[in-house]
Formats: C-alpha cells, sequence, structure tokens
C-alpha cells in the first residue's frame, strides 16, 4: 500500500492538485469491513469566487461551507436529485476551491464513480487524511494527461466553460 496524502498536499492551488490526482489511488473501505482501491483517472477544477463554474461563485452557503475550509476534506453534493459527485477541497481555509472526481478506471463518469464506491451525503466533510473508510494514497505514478475544457458547464460564461481545467489520465 502507498502513503496516504498529507494535508499540505491539499493545501495547494486546484490547478496544482487536480492533475496530479490522476493514476493515483482512491481507497475506500466498505461497510462490511472490505477494502476496495480504484485508479483515478479523469478530474476537473474549480477555482473560487471568481470561477463562474464553481459553487462558491454564489458565495458562502450552507452547501458550499466545507469548501471554505483546510484542503483534505470532501464536498459532496447531489444533482438531478440521484447523482453524488464527490469533490476534494484543496488550498488554504477561505480559499474555496474543490477537484470533482469525474472518473476511475472501473467507472467513466462522476455519478458512476460514486455509485461504484459506494458515496453519499453521508461523506460530505470527510477528511481524506485522517478517515478510516475513504483516503487517497500516492502510487508512485506520475501519467502523462491531456486537458480541456470542463464538461457540463454552460450556464458560465466565458472565459470559464472554456478554461481547460479537466484532467484526463492518457491511458
Amino acid at each position: 500500500m502507498g502513503r496516504r496524502f498529507p494535508r499540505d498536499f491539499y493545501e495547494r492551488d486546484v490547478l496544482e492538485v487536480a492533475p496530479q490526482l490522476l493514476g493515483q489511488h482512491l481507497v475506500r473501505v466498505g461497510p462490511e469491513g472490505r477494502l476496495s482501491t480504484y485508479v483515478i483517472t479523469e478530474t476537473e477544477a474549480y477555482r473560487g469566487e471568481e470561477d463562474l463554474a464553481c459553487h462558491a461563485s454564489k458565495g458562502r452557503t450552507p452547501r458550499t461551507e466545507v469548501m471554505y475550509g483546510k484542503g483534505g476534506h470532501l464536498y459532496m453534493y447531489l444533482i438531478y436529485g440521484m447523482y453524488w459527485m464527490m469533490n476534494v477541497v484543496t488550498g488554504p481555509a477561505d480559499v474555496p476551491q474543490a477537484v470533482l472526481f469525474r472518473g476511475v478506471r472501473q467507472a467513466d463518469g462522476p455519478g458512476k464513480l460514486t455509485r461504484l464506491v459506494g458515496l453519499d451525503g453521508g461523506f460530505y466533510g470527510e477528511d481524506l487524511v485522517s478517515s478510516t473508510r475513504i483516503w487517497i494514497e500516492e502510487s508512485g505514478n506520475r501519467p502523462e494527461y491531456s486537458a480541456g475544457p470542463r464538461v457540463g458547464i454552460g450556464y458560465a460564461k466565458d472565459p470559464w466553460k472554456s478554461k481547460p481545467w479537466r484532467f484526463l489520465m492518457i491511458l
């Protein structure tokens, strides 16, 4: 098993963290105690209140409160009333940034990912640095990747909807 990422890994700018998560291991201990490991293949960066695609662009709300805390905590939210989205907060406290996990080797798409891994709103605020049920470990790999525009953010105006802040591991 690899080393769990420490707090200082997450307390950096989202544009550094998001591509560095590619190829790393998302580790989940299920309710029955079984350990599962997933290779992260796709991420997207959301960078603060100025980023019109970021939930923090509307300011601090009960929903986004965790984004204003220390990096390393999970920001979970529900879309379309049925898909949980998993994000990890990055940067220092009071600088709301997060990385959306869009894919792992076994699941392409953020909703499929959370269903496969068994995540829901009960993971909101979970600390990846100290959790006993979910964390990210270093794999030792630094894969090549491509960058392009984020997906599903047509509501955001340019330049935000065209930023190349989606990172996809080249398999």
